[in-house]
């Protein structure tokens, strides 16, 4: 291994510890690490993306500092301890506060892809029946959502006022159903190509990460 590599691998280990010390485990700070694999295998799709989410404003900061990138965000919490960089972003219109559980305000394939990350977690079916075919809306070329495993800790109590409910962490099984039921499709070229690039990247999820078509 050399030392860029081992310095990189445990430059992440702390911050999945610091994570983990925080509140368990954080499918936003996944999808940072994710992002390299993600251009890998959407290409040209990563030009406009849409990211759904708390902590929105740090993902969608990072997406804009790369080149050809647009990025927007919905925080479907508050925002109460943004930073100025994030209040900027709220101020141009980039990210905004809504709650997912309603139609979201943008048009059919507004975006290329939209990423969804610690937010389905917190939803019950009856919202989810509304959110993610909203998503599959706003989206052109797919949408990529990270969910936490079973068996993960995630929101700490002081947090259950912000989310509302306990995040319920749910099997791949459950997703893969839930999908079937409400003709949500899995997209399969866009599966293989992620794994690929995992695999030469040597990228290890610690989130559950479902690859879905858009609606057309």
């Amino acid at each position: 291994m050399d030392v860029l590599a081992l310095i990189l691998g445990r430059a992440i280990s702390e911050r999945e510890a610091l994570s983990k010390i925080e509140g368990g485990v954080s499918c936003t700070l996944e999808v940072h690490r994710a992002l390299p694999v993600l251009k890998k295998a959407y290409g040209d799709s990563m030009h406009k993306v849409l990211h759904v989410g708390p902590e929105t404003c740090s993902v969608v900061s990072k997406l804009l500092k790369e080149e050809d990138t647009e990025a927007w965000g919905v925080e479907p919490y508050d925002l109460d301890d943004a930073d100025g960089n994030c209040r900027s972003l709220v101020r141009k219109g980039i990210v905004r506060v809504a709650d997912i559980k309603f139609p979201l305000p943008y048009r059919p394939k507004s975006f290329s892809l939209v990423i969804v990350s610690d937010a389905v977690d917190y939803l019950s079916p009856k919202y989810l029946n509304k959110t993610l075919p909203e998503l599959a809306r706003v989206s052109a070329d797919g949408v990529v959502i990270f969910a936490g495993y079973p068996g993960q800790h995630r929101a700490k109590v002081a947090e259950l006022s912000k989310f509302g409910r306990p995040a319920k962490l749910r099997s791949s099984s459950w997703w893969i159903r839930y999908f079937l039921q409400n003709s949500l499709e899995e997209n399969e070229a866009a599966v293989k190509k992620f794994e690929q690039a995992s695999v030469k990247m040597s990228y290890k999820p610690a989130c559950q990460i479902f690859h879905l078509k858009s609606y057309h």
